[in-house]
């Protein structure tokens, strides 16, 4: 018994040292957080090894990803990804927009991640987001269909092609682009309405109890929700009137700050379910 107990206090010992070490760290502001320096090569290996396992592990408990690389669905991937990807990550040929060329950590060559990635990980990747990394959740944004054509081209096809071939077909797809239709139906819940009222930012502007974010926020609180009588001191509020105010705010109230996010049907029942909450 006295051999554990002393193992036991040396290791809430050893805890208790690595806490103070790592307040001591925050707190001194040594660590520079700014985008014109690179992440020291320990940082950068624990980033990378932490997102990789964190993205293996998840996709593993997910359904199978189906073969979906028939020419069609290449074709149609290669079109979302010259619409939606290219920007942050590149493509053969071109080079990311400045904006991104200026992130840190970089957005990766996704036709390296190709060669390393299986088809399963980049599918989660592209439909949950990767935080810390300004990869967003792709799942509110696009389709199912659109999901799994976009995994399928950067895993099956993108490192393939050659500039000239992929600036032939990404010009032929630019007057096929349309803008998606809004992501498949998802069965609601707290943790749903949760997650779309964090994908949709809309905590960079109001407090909004269980929503973590920033804490000096812009907008009202919409603490105390459920119990107001008007949205916006417009409408009455109800959950369809919430549902029209989340999904269009200028067509309800005309010259209001809030804006479009391009909220889908779904994902607005979902957070004025989760408004109604707020007493």
């Amino acid at each position: 018994m006295r051999a554990v107990r002393c193992i036991v206090l040396s290791l809430a010992g050893a805890a208790g040292v690595a806490v103070l070490a790592g307040a001591a760290v925050v707190y001194s502001g040594i660590y520079d957080v700014s985008a014109t320096e690179q992440h020291t090569p320990p940082v950068y290996w624990l980033i990378e090894a932490a997102m990789r396992r964190s993205v293996h592990m998840r996709a593993e408990r997910e359904p199978p990803v189906p073969d979906v690389s028939s020419p069609e669905v290449l074709e149609r991937g290669l079109r979302v990804y010259h619409a939606q990807c290219e920007r942050c990550h590149g493509a053969p040929g071109v080079a990311p927009e400045p904006f991104a060329l200026g992130m840190t950590p970089n957005p990766a060559n996704l036709a390296d991640t190709a060669h390393r990635w299986r088809a399963a990980d980049i599918y989660w990747a592209v439909k949950y987001g990767i935080k810390m990394t300004g990869m967003p959740a792709w799942m509110y944004r696009l389709n199912e269909d659109e999901m799994r054509a976009v995994a399928a081209f950067v895993s099956v096809q993108l490192r393939e092609l050659s500039p000239a071939e992929y600036r032939r077909r990404a010009e032929a797809s630019e007057t096929q682009i349309a803008r998606a239709p809004g992501p498949w139906l998802r069965k609601g819940s707290p943790d749903e309405a949760k997650r779309a009222i964090h994908q949709h930012a809309c905590a960079t502007c109001h407090h909004i109890p269980g929503i973590t974010a920033a804490t000096k926020p812009i907008g009202p609180s919409l603490d105390g929700m459920a119990t107001r009588t008007f949205i916006a001191g417009t409408l009455p509020n109800t959950r369809a009137n919430m549902v029209r105010w989340l999904m269009s705010p200028p067509t309800v109230k005309p010259g209001t700050a809030m804006p479009d996010l391009a909220v889908a049907e779904q994902d607005a029942h979902n957070m004025a379910a989760y408004l109604e909450t707020l007493n």
